[in-house]
């Protein structure tokens, strides 16, 4: 689609506290909101009308079935639905369905219309608390169109637990991986800081870490992250064994977050690791260029304490 066409898919919007959004509608209401997805996360838009759907029999209700598309069968999810927004036959007719690949799991979520790509910083993104109220919220963090129009970024990881869970981390499983780690005393007993807005992955790692007693203190982005720092004694800061920290966040992007921790002379020597879904070679290159210690795709995060280990292990940080 011609839209698309148009993203300049640079590896360094990141490294620059930047972000490619493409901009949709989920209606056909001239005056229906705008909402918006990371580019990175996206792979063509499609007309619904092309493509047959198979159903599912006892799917979950926002699962509407699976399409082939180039060979590949694609599960559909409704996304207007999830957003309480029934669409009319006719609308659904009209609809397109935006392709996207989380996790390196390709779905496909209905959409009405692609908008177009904009360009932010990171800075003018933002995530008021009331967004994070409540288990139902959807809306992780906004911005404003050139017009002044409001446009919601939603939590894509809440959408993927809900309905699709075996494409995010299976926190059961991380207590297997610990039985035989030899765990630094350094780790037992310090505190990990981690930057993640994702309410469901701050859930996912709080687990990961509550079973093998290690304390956590989270943040909901990487600003945050950075500010907490800063307000710490020299001595304070030596304790803290990692910091994890995601890709996408308002305010501060995961690569401006290991920037700034790998050029500060009190926390270059932390072990620093980046817990994304944009799990593409460019992404984990780029954080292994400005120091990361380690790179985990979001839904390997059940591995995340022994890739600390190793890394800490690697770096002399115990």
């Amino acid at each position: 689609m011609s839209v698309l066409d148009k993203v300049d898919a640079v590896t360094n919007l990141a490294k620059n506290n930047e972000v490619q959004l493409l901009v949709f509608r989920v209606s056909g209401s001239i005056d229906s909101a705008f909402y918006a997805i990371n580019v990175f996360k996206t792979r063509e838009v499609v007309e619904s009308k092309n493509h047959f759907m198979t159903q599912i029999p006892s799917a979950h209700h926002l699962l509407e079935g699976t399409i082939v598309l180039r060979g590949l069968q694609i599960p559909i999810l409704n996304l207007p639905l999830w957003l309480n927004i029934n669409l009319t036959k006719e609308e659904i007719q009209k609809s397109n369905i935006l392709i996207c690949d989380f996790n390196g799991i390709v779905i496909g979520l209905r959409i009405m219309s692609a908008f177009r790509v904009i360009k932010k910083n990171w800075n003018e993104m933002h995530a008021p608390d009331s967004y994070r109220v409540g288990e139902d919220n959807v809306v992780i963090n906004d911005t404003r169109l050139e017009d002044g129009s409001l446009c919601l970024v939603l939590d894509y990881e809440k959408l993927l637990a809900d309905v699709v869970p075996q494409a995010m981390v299976n926190v059961l499983e991380s207590p297997t991986n610990l039985q035989d780690l030899d765990i630094p005393a350094k780790l037992l007993n310090g505190t990990v800081l981690i930057a993640e807005d994702s309410k469901t992955a701050q859930k996912h790692l709080s687990q990961i870490f509550n079973n093998a007693n290690i304390d956590i203190k989270l943040f909901n982005n990487g600003k945050l992250l950075i500010d907490y720092i800063d307000s710490l004694e020299e001595e304070d800061v030596s304790k803290i064994p990692a910091i994890i920290t995601d890709i996408e966040m308002p305010e501060m992007s995961g690569f401006t977050v290991v920037k700034l921790l790998k050029s500060n002379k009190l926390t270059k020597n932390i072990t620093v690791i980046v817990n994304s879904s944009m799990t593409g070679q460019n992404n984990k290159r780029e954080a292994e260029v400005l120091g990361a210690d380690g790179f985990i795709d979001k839904t390997k995060s059940h591995n995340v304490i022994p890739i600390i280990i190793e890394s800490m292990i690697a770096s002399g940080n115990i």
